[in-house]
């Protein structure tokens, strides 16, 4: 079997931990073992944490147009957008992604109106996934919620595309801290290395063959009355 070649593609890890850099984020310790792969694998990848940057609330696509002072948004939308993939990261605080995870899919949101050059929805052909850390129950609920979301807006997602690592119920170790021993983890490091793979897959074919065929989801298009096989049952 030929190695795939994924060496053409681009991916962005967002780390929507609620510190700032350099504090340990334990979120950041599971992004570095998808990245290692990538990075193996030829493929060029950054990893942005959010909280270094000035991101009001917000579903405009720059937000000092409705008033505040600075928004770093447009400059780092630049970044995902040229990306091929996209990886949202978080950690859970009860039992939920965190706030600026939630912050991020709305600016995400905030441009999907825009449209690609074949005039599809501007995330069409690019490839999601997430990956979460906690030491509470929760990777599931999480993982629904972000891909839900990263599909919504027009992002493709590959089987098993979400991994993630938690401890026990309850305070305790995290998975940097050495006493959980969670890099260890057989179920994590598999999850992990399956997620990456596959995206890395998808966004490959996606890339190999231009997107999405721009037939039957042109917005302008169905804007000017084109319905494709689409029959109005009124108007029959």
């Amino acid at each position: 079997m030929n190695t795939p070649q994924f060496k053409d593609l681009k991916a962005v890890f967002i780390n929507c931990t609620l510190k700032k850099s350099p504090k340990q984020s334990h979120t950041k310790g599971l992004i570095e073992v998808s990245k290692n792969i990538m990075e193996k694998e030829g493929i060029s990848v950054e990893v942005i944490r959010a909280a270094d940057y000035t991101l009001p609330n917000g579903i405009q696509p720059d937000m000092t147009t409705e008033g505040e002072e600075k928004d770093d948004w447009p400059k780092l939308f630049k970044k995902i957008i040229a990306a091929d993939i996209l990886v949202l990261c978080t950690p859970i605080w009860l039992g939920a992604k965190s706030s600026i995870c939630t912050k991020i899919v709305e600016r995400l949101y905030a441009m999907s109106a825009q449209q690609n050059e074949k005039g599809q929805y501007i995330y069409y052909g690019k490839a999601g996934g997430c990956l979460i850390t906690g030491n509470e129950d929760g990777i599931k609920h999480c993982a629904m919620n972000m891909l839900y979301s990263l599909q919504h807006l027009g992002y493709s997602i590959p089987p098993q595309a979400d991994a993630g690592w938690i401890g026990e119920v309850g305070p305790g170790p995290s998975y940097l801290d050495e006493e959980s021993n969670a890099q260890e983890s057989d179920f994590t490091n598999r999850n992990t290395t399956f997620m990456t793979y596959n995206l890395m897959h998808l966004a490959s074919m996606l890339k190999q063959f231009g997107g999405y065929p721009a037939y039957g989801n042109l917005p302008e298009e169905w804007k000017d009355g084109k319905r494709w096989a689409f029959e109005n049952p009124e108007y029959r």
